[in-house]
Order: structure tokens, then sequence, then C-alpha cells
């Protein structure tokens, strides 16, 4: 019996060495088809002096280059000589970087010595995205510095200075590029505003959207990107977002939407429950293509003192017919409501603007002219009188959010931050006004306006004959 048992054991061990060998062995062979920990790896795609970039910011720089090799661009080897790679004679080459070749120890050494600019521009992106780079071209976002120096009082009139203008205005609107000593001008630079005026004659900056060096299409998509600049009391979308039914089903649902899928398949129902900024002014839906140009699918412009249709603003004109590109917003509404509530939102935020412009702004703006035609109002500055503080902020803050709340379905902003504030403002408006005109006596002007300093020239580029 023992020893029938220790046969029967040893023909068990024998049986379980075998099995063991065979599945070694077909690990082995089939080792090419298994999950490897994920790694970049410089292919021989991949030129020498892309090669000698990679190599000196993955050292210098690991967060930039963390960023970029997550990126689709990455995956597809495009690399930072790609991007941002220029001519010697290019008045945006960077001359500290190039003379850095000469250096002792730089990878890559004198073989890979190619002139570069720290600015990736829409016509660099143009080589690889040149749909996107026209469409955004013909766009408000990238015409933003022609659209308020011809409008904005602090612009024109000098009502801030330069550095005020630096540190807020342009981050968002843009700046004019200028080259200084062989090096970017540092009151220029940095700087990643929709409406840059780009050394190379172009406009705008993809990565105020997109941002270095991931190039995300799914940060673009989320309306926190779109929050950077669109916010506070003057044009509160994101805060208008936020409180209105989508926002609140974004922020239920969002982390469960299809953020990458493919540029130009992002599609309402199956990748996502509720449109962001993104889905409803840039993405395709139903029969409505993608585009750049978000001066499409309005059929009002919200911003602007008196409201129009957007081929009527005079600052900048859209080449566009209201009336279609409201039908392409419609086709993106359907694909989540009926038509009846499409037609009806619409026919509300018609009578909402109606109602602005009528009882509102036409009012206030004909006593405000009719003030600085008597003289009792000094037109010479803006804001160094209180009228003109109390009119600016009538259809600059209260106004706007009255409109914008009605169109992007957010009741607090369309009533308490928007037409109750403009009824206060109003009121107080045409009190201070009556009694000029009545006791003819001029308006008090701020002997003192703090740091009315700013450039008053509008920018060679935008405007070449003033």
């Amino acid at each position: 019996m023992k020893t029938r048992l220790l046969k029967i054991t040893a023909f068990i061990m024998t049986i379980g060495s075998i099995l063991v060998f065979k599945a070694f062995t077909a690990d082995a062979q089939n080792a090419g088809n298994m999950l490897k920990e994920k790694a970049f790896r410089i292919e021989r795609s991949i030129p020498k002096e892309a090669v000698a970039c990679i190599e000196c910011h993955k050292k210098e720089n690991p967060g930039l280059f963390a960023d970029w090799a997550q990126s689709r661009h990455a995956s597809a080897n495009i690399t930072c000589y790609d991007c941002h790679k220029a001519e010697e004679f290019d008045p945006d080459v960077s001359k500290s970087h190039y003379k850095q070749y000469e250096g002792k120890g730089f990878t890559g050494g004198r073989e890979t010595k190619v002139p570069v600019s720290a600015v990736v521009t829409p016509k660099d992106c143009s080589r690889c995205h040149p749909d996107e780079a026209k469409q955004y071209s013909r766009s408000k976002h990238a015409n933003t510095i022609e659209i308020i120096w011809k409008i904005d009082p602090w612009l024109n009139k000098g009502m801030n200075s330069d550095t005020e203008r630096n540190a807020g205005c342009y981050n968002c609107h843009g700046t004019v590029l200028k080259s200084k000593d062989g090096s970017l001008d540092p009151e220029t630079w940095p700087n990643v505003g929709v409406g840059r005026v780009n050394l190379d004659g172009s406009l705008g900056s993809c990565t105020s959207c997109h941002t270095r060096h991931r190039f995300s299409v799914m940060e673009a998509r989320k309306p926190e990107a779109c929050g950077q600049c669109h916010l506070g009391p003057d044009h509160p979308q994101i805060e208008i977002y936020m409180e209105s039914k989508h926002g609140d089903i974004y922020t239920a649902y969002g982390n469960s939407y299809n953020w990458d899928a493919a540029p130009g398949t992002w599609t309402p129902g199956v990748d996502f429950r509720a449109p962001t900024c993104a889905s409803c002014h840039i993405s395709g839906a139903g029969k409505v293509l993608t585009s750049h140009d978000v001066t499409e699918r309005l059929s009002w412009e919200l911003q602007a003192p008196l409201t129009v249709h957007p081929q009527d603003f005079k600052a900048f004109p859209a080449k566009t017919d209201w009336k279609i590109e409201r039908n392409k917003m419609k086709e993106t509404c359907i694909q989540c409501h009926g038509n009846k509530w499409v037609d009806d939102h619409y026919y509300k935020l018609d009578k909402v603007i109606s109602e602005y412009n009528d009882i509102y702004y036409k009012p206030a703006k004909k006593l405000l002219d009719e003030l600085y035609g008597k003289k009792l109002l000094d037109d010479s500055k803006y804001f160094d009188e209180r009228l003109e503080v109390e009119f600016y902020e009538l259809w600059h803050h209260e106004g706007r959010r009255a409109r914008m709340g009605t169109a992007m379905m957010a009741p607090d902003y369309s009533w308490w931050h928007g037409f109750y504030e403009c009824k206060k403002r109003f009121n107080n408006f045409t009190e201070e006004a009556d009694n000029l005109i009545k006791s003819g006596k001029k308006a008090y002007k701020a002997k003192n306006f703090p740091n009315a300093t700013g450039n008053t020239v509008k920018p060679k580029e935008i405007f070449p004959n003033r």
C-alpha cells in the first residue's frame, strides 16, 4: 500500500513539472502579447534635433516633459521640435536658447543646433490643424484686441495703467508681442490670451484652451477651461453655467462623461448627458459640424451695450446670418430637448433683450448724451465722474448678467444679479441726471483719478493706418 502511494505521488509530481514547464514555455513564446509597463520610448523616426530637445527638457523641466509625454502629440511622435522650430531670421527666435548649444555638456551638441521660438502660434499649429486655425482666425476670440480697442474706454481714454492692463485685461484678451534686445519683451510676455498678436502676424493662442504641453481635448471640453476668462461681475458665464440645470447635471455626472472621444465625434447622449460650453459653442452635434469659430451659433451680441445681431456689431461685424446661426444652435439644443422647448426658450430670450434695450439701455443712453450735450458731464475722459461709472455698470455688469443669465437658463442671474440690480442702478442714474439737468450744475469730477496713465495709441499691428 505504501509503495503504491509513493508511485502515485511521484506520478503527480512528474505531471506537475511538465505542466509548469509548458506554462513557462508558453509565457516566453507569448511575451510579445503581454501587457508591459507603459514608458515613453524614443523611436528611430524622431530626428536627432528632437531627441536633443526631449533629453534636455526631461532633465531641466520634468513637469513639462511629463505633460508632453502623456499627450496625443507624443503618441504620434510630434515633438518639441515640430512645434517650436523656426527660421534663423524669424523675429521670435530665442537667441538665448540658440546660444545654449555652444555651452559645454549640452545634449546633442552642435550637430543639433537649430533655431526655436518659445511662442507657438496658430500659424505653427496650422501645419497640422489647418481647418481649426482658419476657423479660429475669423472668430471673436482671435480678433478680440481689435474689438476692445474699438469700444473700451479704459484703453481709449487711458484710464488704467499699462501695468494694470498687463496684469489683468491682457491675460485674457492677449498682448501685442514685442521683441526686446533679442528676447521677448517682458511687458508683453508671457501671455496666452485668446487674441494675442504674434510676431509672425497670426492672431491668438491655441493654448488658451488646450494648455501646454498636453494639449488635452478633454481639458478644453470642460467648462472650467472657459471659466478662466468668462467669470466675474461683467461676464460670469461660468457662474451662470454652474447655476443652470446643465451645470447641475455636469456636477453630478461629469466624472462619467467620455471626455476623450476623438475630435469631431463627441456626441450628446452618448458621450455626455448635459452640455458644457464647448459642446454648445464649438463641438459638433446632429447636422452641425465642429467649429473653432465661437462667433458661429450666436444670434445676439449679449456683451454689447445695446444688444444687436452679430452682423450689426460695429466693432466686429460677423460674416454670418443670425437666423442661420440660431438654427445651428437650435439643432444642437434639440439633441436633448424638444422643438417646443427650444422655440419657447428663444421666445423668452428675445423678449428679455427687447425689454433691456428699450426700458433700460436706450433711456439711460439718451440721458447721458443730454448731459454731455449740456456740458454737465465732461467727455474728455471716462470714469472720473460718477454717472459715467453708473451708466457703464448698468450695461457692462447688471445688463450683461440679465441677458446672459436668460440665454443660459440661470434665473438667479436673470433676476437678482440682473434686472433687480438694473432697476437700482437705473433709478440712481436717472435721479442724479435729472438733478443736474434741473440745477444746471456740473457733476463732480475726480481730480486725482488714480493711475490713469495708460497708452492711448492703438497698436499699429492691428490698426496700421492710425
